[in-house]
Parts: structure tokens; C-alpha cells; sequence
């Protein structure tokens, strides 16, 4: 498409633009005769960036900011690469601001759970801001950018706001309609509004997405009776075990955080009624043990994780350990588990990046399973949310049109902005020759305040109009094609070009913060 406008307008602009070019070129060469040899280069340098901003920039004229979605998740990547991506939840705001540095990227929010990591962006340039994101992915993991694209999925606009607002109402999770997902959306804007990282469309997208979640929830009932990673996590260990020991098998957690409470909780659901707790502090089991009144809950210290785990059946582990906990070492350490539990002791890990090596499952008496192998459990209750998806489609529609509109809305800001400045430019020129033909012995400062506020006067009185025709909230969808129609209007009569001019603002406001 780029190909097919440069073709088009190429007879009417080549000359001149070649000319320019062509002039610079000279410039160039004629100047470098009175430069000294150390400076050359530098001058050559400034040079050539000249010429590459002056070639490149109606590129981007004819793009407008894209808002985009680059990331991968359990239907698209094994655990083994999410967890080299995963991004723990005190480095979001780092992460915002580096990709906030990139050339091309002008918002930026982070997604990272078990289940998927998900950058969205503004770009200035969907092509290029695309590829800055990636190879900073490719950065960050230490995975090799081509092997990256194997998995990414890249959706742009209005089908990448709308993939968030699945997200948010769990339709895109491995659980369909699981509600953990939305408290981590509120997690990124709470975290964006903690560090000051989240840009305007993104905080209004995530926001929106999280009204979003809130209505598919209350609107369908698609939660109800919905599993979630914990309980499934719970279901598969039972589902393993021998039918007639289940209950009775020692149970070990390794974490305490909101996943490991989870995990208590659909213990107790099942009719669990002892669980061996491992945590850093002894803090956060109290606080698990005074909610949950229906289990013992044995607390234990980091320091005998491995003692715990010698005496566990099941080894759930929920940590935000970046480095295994156990490794093939580890398991052939631990003591045989008694036949009448199958002879195989069950590490049950639900962290991404996983708190088991994928090695201890070469240990005869042990079984690793990690999130992707929690598909069989879910599968089982899937039909009847499907259905009720189908509904929440509906709702996330609805949503979708609103952020749109109120993104649409935003377009004609500039154009307030620049007929302003216009109609301000003129009003001082022409001032400016009337008090020159009146003289300034003729006025008196106060007859000079009531001239500038008799010319302010009549330009806001003229502009009162057009200005009220380009203010929009975007409820209305009927009134916001009036007022984008008016602002089209507007642009060609008073020729503001205010895209380029947005462009051109926000590409040299990246040169500058590069160069500082």
C-alpha cells in the first residue's frame, strides 16, 4: 500500500523533492572543503541524519499512531518460552519506560502472568514499533528474534483493544471465565498509576477493558461454576492419585501468595483437611490460616522445604522464584513414596517461570505437570461457558465501540488546537500593523489593553463557533461523524495539516530525549 501512494504522488513530487535532496548532497560536499579533518565525520554525520529525516518523514505522514498488541500466551507458546519472557510484576513500570524510549513507541503497558506475557503499545509507526518491541523481547529473553515470531501474535487497533477486552473478561483464558485475570488488568493500571507509566489511550483502553470484564461477569454468569488455574491445579493432582487415597494424601504447598491461597481454598473444597504451608515468612499463613478455619494449615519455614517435601505426596509449588526449586538432584534425593499412593511422588507447579525443572521428570518416582498440562481438567467444563461466551461477545462489542468513539473524539484536539494558534498568529500580525500606523505616542497603555482586548475579543467571538463543532465526547456516534466531518472541513480551508504537524512533534521530541 506504502508502494502504491509513493507511485501516485511521485510525478508531482519528485523533482522538487529530488532537488532538496540533491541541494543538501551539495551542501554538504561544498562546506566539508572549510572543515577541519577532526570535525568531518561529526558534520557528515549531522548530514546524513538530515537527509535520512527529510526522506523518511512522509513514511510517516501517512500512518496515524496505532494502538498494538504483541505478546504470546498459553494457546500460542510452551511454558518453557513464556517463562523466559515473564516479567515479575515490580519491574512492570521499568519495563513501560524502556519501551516508552523506543524510537517508535509512544505508550507502552505490560501483561505478564502464568498464562501470557502481552505488551501494548502505542506506535508511532506500525511497521518499525512492531520491530523495536520485538527485538527488545528478543533483548530481554535471550531468544532469538526470528524464533520469537514463531509464537508472537501481533493484532493491531480495534482488534487488539478487543483482544484485551476478552482477556479481561477471562474469554481468552485457559479457564474460560476465570476471574483471576481481571484483578492482574486492575494490577497494570494500578501499577501504571503508582509509577506515572501508563499513557492516555492505554490507561483509557485498560480501564475500559476492565468495565468490560465486569459486565461479560455480571451480565452472563460466565464465572459461575468456572474453574480457575488453582483449582485445576488441585483437580489434576486428585485426578492422578488412587481414588481411594486421594483425601488421604499428604499435601504440600510451596508459596503463599494469591495463586498458593487458591490452592487452600479448592483443598478445602475438595475435602482436604491437612496442608503442609512453606513460605519466606510466617506472615501471610496466618493470615490464610485465620480465613480458612476448615483445614489444618502446618506451617514451615523456606530453610525445610526439601525436609517438607521428603514427607508430601503432592508438591504444589506458587513462588516468584526465577530459579527452580527443585531439580532432578533434588527429587532423586527424596525418600520413595508408599505404593498405596502409586509409588510417585506429584510436583504440581503452577509458576511461570516454573519453580520445578522440566529434568525432574526423568525421576522414576516422580511426575512433574506445570500450567499447559491443566488443558485435560479444563476441557471438562468448557461447553457450557462457551455457550455463555457467545453472550459475553455482545457486551465486549458494546465496550469496544465506546473506546473507539472516545478515541476517534481525540482527533479533533489537535485541530482545536492548531486553528487556535492560526487565528492567535493573525490576530498579533495584524495588531501589531495597527498600533504601527497609530503610533505609540498616540496610545495610552490603556488605550493600548483595550485595542489587544477588542482583536482577542473578536477571535474568540469568531472561533466560538467552529470550536463548539469539534467538541465531542464520543457517546454519540451520529454526532461524532459530524464532528470528525467538520474537522476534515476545517483542516482543508485553513490548510493546518495537523497530523504532520503531531508527527513531526512527537518524532522530534524522541531525537531530543535520545540525545539527552
Amino acid at each position: 500500500m506504502n508502494r502504491i501512494c509513493f507511485n501516485k504522488h511521485f510525478h508531482g513530487a519528485a523533482s522538487n523533492k529530488c532537488a532538496s535532496i540533491f541541494s543538501l548532497l551539495l551542501l554538504e560536499k561544498y562546506f566539508s572543503r572549510f572543515i577541519k579533518k577532526e570535525k568531518y565525520f561529526l558534520c557528515r554525520l549531522q548530514f546524513l541524519m538530515m537527509f535520512l529525516l527529510f526522506y523518511s518523514l512522509p513514511g510517516y505522514m501517512k500512518e496515524r499512531s496505532s494502538i498494538a498488541v504483541i505478546g504470546l500466551s498459553v494457546h500460542t507458546a510452551p511454558v518453557e518460552m513464556r517463562e523466559k519472557l515473564a516479567i515479575a510484576e515490580e519491574l512492570w513500570p521499568r519495563a513501560i519506560q524502556e519501551l516508552t524510549s523506543l524510537n517508535h513507541i509512544e505508550e507502552a503497558a505490560v501483561l505478564s502472568t502464568c498464562n501470557r506475557m502481552e505488551i501494548y503499545v502505542v506506535a508511532l509507526s506500525w511497521n518499525r514499533g512492531i520491530r523495536e518491541v520485538i527485538d527488545w523481547m528478543s533483548k530481554k529473553s535471550g531468544i532469538p528474534a526470528s524464533e520469537l515470531r514463531e509464537h508472537l501474535f501481533m493484532l493491531r487497533d480495534s482488534d487488539a483493544t478487543r483482544h484485551l477486552f476478552e482477556v479481561s473478561a477471562g474469554l481468552d483464558s485457559l479457564v474460560l471465565g476465570e476471574g483471576q485475570i481481571l484483578a492482574q488488568v486492575k494490577q497494570v493500571v494500578r501499577s501504571g498509576q503508582n509509577s506515572g507509566g501508563l499513557g492516555k489511550n492505554i490507561d483509557r483502553m485498560f480501564k475500559d477493558a476492565i468495565t468490560a470484564g465486569k459486565r461479560v461477569r455480571c451480565e452472563t454468569n460466565i464465572s459461575s461454576g468456572a474453574v480457575s488455574v488453582s483449582s485445576a491445579a488441585v483437580e489434576l493432582a486428585l485426578m492422578k492419585l488412587p481414588k481411594t487415597e486421594a483425601l488421604s494424601a499428604s499435601m504440600l504447598l510451596i508459596g503463599a501468595g494469591k495463586m498458593g491461597k487458591l490452592v487452600v481454598k479448592h483443598l478445602i473444597a475438595k475435602g482436604c483437611k491437612k496442608v503442609v504451608v512453606v513460605n519466606r515468612s510466617v506472615e501471610r499463613v496466618d493470615a490464610i490460616r485465620e480465613e480458612m478455619k476448615d483445614i489444618e494449615i502446618v506451617y514451615r519455614p523456606l530453610s525445610e522445604m526439601y525436609e517438607a517435601a521428603s514427607e508430601a505426596d503432592v508438591v504444589f509449588t506458587s513462588t516468584a522464584s526465577e530459579s527452580p526449586l527443585f531439580t532432578k538432584e533434588h527429587a532423586e534425593a527424596l525418600p520413595p513414596i508408599s505404593d498405596t499412593m502409586g509409588g510417585v511422588r506429584l510436583f504440581v507447579d503452577i509458576s511461570v517461570p516454573r519453580n520445578v525443572s522440566a529434568c525432574v521428570s526423568e525421576v522414576s518416582s516422580a511426575r512433574v505437570y506445570n500450567v499447559d498440562d491443566l488443558k485435560e481438567v479444563v476441557e471438562a467444563n468448557k461447553e457450557d461457558r462457551l455457550r455463555k461466551a457467545m453472550e459475553a461477545q455482545t457486551i465486549i462489542t458494546e465496550e469496544l465501540k465506546r473506546f473507539e468513539a472516545w478515541r476517534d473524539s481525540l482527533e479533533t484536539v489537535p485541530t482545536i488546537k492548531k486553528l487556535r494558534s492560526y487565528a492567535d498568529r493573525i490576530r498579533a500580525s495584524e495588531l501589531e500593523k495597527c498600533l504601527q500606523k497609530i503610533g505609540d505616542d498616540n496610545l495610552t497603555k490603556k488605550m493600548r489593553r483595550a485595542v489587544e482586548e477588542l482583536s482577542t475579543g473578536i477571535v474568540n467571538k469568531l472561533l466560538h463557533g467552529p470550536l463548539q463543532h469539534l467538541r465531542c465526547d464520543g457517546s454519540d456516534s451520529r454526532t461524532l461523524d459530524e464532528t470528525l466531518e467538520n474537522m476534515h472541513a476545517l483542516n482543508r480551508m485553513f490548510s493546518l495539516d495537523t497530523e504532520k504537524a503531531i508527527i513531526e512533534q512527537k518524532i522530534k521530541a524522541k531525537v531530543e530525549k535520545t540525545q539527552n
